[in-house]
């Protein structure tokens, strides 16, 4: 591909804040859009919690052992959207192609309100799965179009939260439920989704970055298949048997068609993820690390409502026993502390860097997953571990796209955060699913159609997440010290 094809719309203005005195670089349009898309992606953080609190009265509703698939095709679609999404987005403009997803979003969450049946809510939820894009959507419009004084810190805010709502969300989604049930918590998204969208259109201005080049179809066709077609496998292996037909014939066809995907991509002039920017270490192993940063997330927050609603009269050895509402007292110091967390990469970032930040909280979570598993008796334990979690994940979190930006070309950040995105959904979405095949061979006990797990499923269940978190710790020690930037050129020719 010419370098030459990458280009500046002459039609959308390009913001000049180059000479903006540091006074005025906060204005009023910049703080709306900065407040807006953090909020948008604060939604798709707590949509996944709000639906794992939900879970229990979710499955007995619709008397189903396959609960965990609500949170498996939200991460599903958004891993196979994410490539697409990401070339429309050099293409055609980023917060364009943010409007379409938020949109998509809010036809999943009002078909999830509505459903009917369980097969139609996993639907709803799929197409909910749209808000994952938005994530580098977001954070790659912040660098085409902010003051570029006010990037690193929109960014942190952006990805980690405003702490708006971090605290009282938890005590939100458990009033819904508790008292409306779990429908509530769909057409709470629905809402919010019919509010943001706007105001994010009218208070954004639209990058004029674009990627000249064509739609590669068969790819997206192919890795979209690739990736679903596993995450399949894997996710009812425990089901059906790991060396059932069903399973292998997923599993195998899943990887064949990736590897046919591999192989167009090598052969098509303008494949839908440039494997040569992929091949860049930066971009790898930030895709790599950041991946299993939100999979130990995924894990712990999944487990921890498990954990803390379980009565204690049973005598598991672990459970307080708490309702929906009762359990924001674990989640919302966790939600707090991942705001700090990203608060703390924006203040840092200029003088540690992004690599040394997210070592660090990677580190963080691995002991803090690693306490949960061996001491949970208590509520104030139990309390402290989620907030160290959660402070290790806002690290995380938000060092994963300074350390992207300061790899990747400007014109080709919505390209390859899309790479960084499908490893964001996929390891998320096949993590739990292990963590949950060993729990469910160590059920204790079912009361009335609800299964309750050993204590020594739980720890090994918390140590699963430590295990990943330490390994993408050792892994992010392969990161460069300092950014080792593709040039266009490299990326391109």
């Amino acid at each position: 591909m010419d370098t030459s094809q990458i280009t500046f719309d002459s039609t959308v203005p390009a913001p000049d804040h180059q000479d903006d005195p540091p006074g005025r670089v906060w204005t009023l349009q910049v703080t709306c859009s900065l407040i807006s898309m953090a909020l948008l992606l604060e939604l798709l953080s707590i949509s996944y919690m709000m639906i794992s609190i939900a879970l229990p009265q979710i499955s007995a509703h619709y008397q189903t052992t396959q609960g965990a698939w609500l949170l498996t095709a939200f991460l599903l679609l958004g891993a196979v959207a994410s490539p697409l999404v990401g070339k429309l987005a050099d293409t055609h403009g980023k917060r364009r192609l943010l409007m379409v997803c938020v949109a998509l979003s809010a036809v999943g969450a009002l078909t999830s309100a509505v459903a009917p049946s369980f097969g139609v809510l996993v639907v709803g939820r799929a197409l909910t799965g749209m808000l994952g894009p938005c994530l580098f959507l977001v954070y790659t419009l912040i660098r085409d179009v902010f003051p570029p004084r006010t990037v690193a810190m929109s960014v942190s805010i952006a990805i980690s939260g405003m702490g708006l709502v971090a605290i009282p969300a938890p005590f939100l989604t458990g009033w819904l439920i508790d008292n409306f049930g779990f429908r509530s918590v769909f057409w709470f998204t629905l809402i919010c989704l019919g509010v943001l969208g706007p105001l994010i259109f009218m208070t954004t201005d639209e990058s004029p970055v674009r990627l000249r080049s064509k739609i590669d179809l068969v790819g997206a066709v192919l890795l979209g298949a690739g990736i679903a077609g596993v995450l399949i496998g894997v996710s009812f292996g425990p089901d059906w048997g790991w060396t059932a037909p069903s399973t292998l014939a997923y599993l195998i066809g899943g990887t064949a068609l990736f590897a046919a995907w591999v192989v167009s991509a090598r052969v098509i002039r303008e494949p839908l993820i440039d494997l040569r920017i992929v091949a860049n270490r930066p971009v790898a192993m930030t895709s790599l690390v950041s991946g299993l940063c939100y999979a130990v997330s995924a894990v712990f927050t999944i487990l921890l409502p498990f954990m803390c609603m379980t009565p204690a009269i049973l005598g598991l050895g672990y459970g307080f026993g708490v309702s929906a509402e009762g359990f924001a007292i674990f989640q919302a110091p966790l939600g707090a502390a991942t705001v700090a967390g990203g608060f703390l990469v924006g203040a840092l970032v200029a003088r540690i860097g992004p690599r040394a930040l997210m070592i660090t909280g990677l580190v963080i979570m691995a002991v803090a997953c690693a306490l949960t598993a061996f001491s949970h008796e208590s509520k104030p334990q139990v309390i402290i571990f989620s907030a160290l979690v959660g402070l290790g994940g806002g690290i995380g979190y938000a060092s994963a796209p300074n350390l992207l930006l300061a790899a990747v070309p400007q014109a080709l950040q919505a390209t390859t955060g899309a790479v960084t995105s499908v490893a964001q959904n996929v390891l998320p979405a096949v993590l739990p699913v292990i963590a949950f095949s060993v729990l469910n061979s160590r059920i204790a006990t079912v009361v009335e159609g609800a299964a309750f797990y050993t204590d020594e499923g739980m720890t090994i269940g918390f140590l699963i997440a430590a295990g990943a978190a330490a390994i993408a710790a050792a892994a992010a020690l392969a990161l460069p010290r300092k950014a080792e930037q593709v040039t266009e050129l490299e990326a391109l020719t």
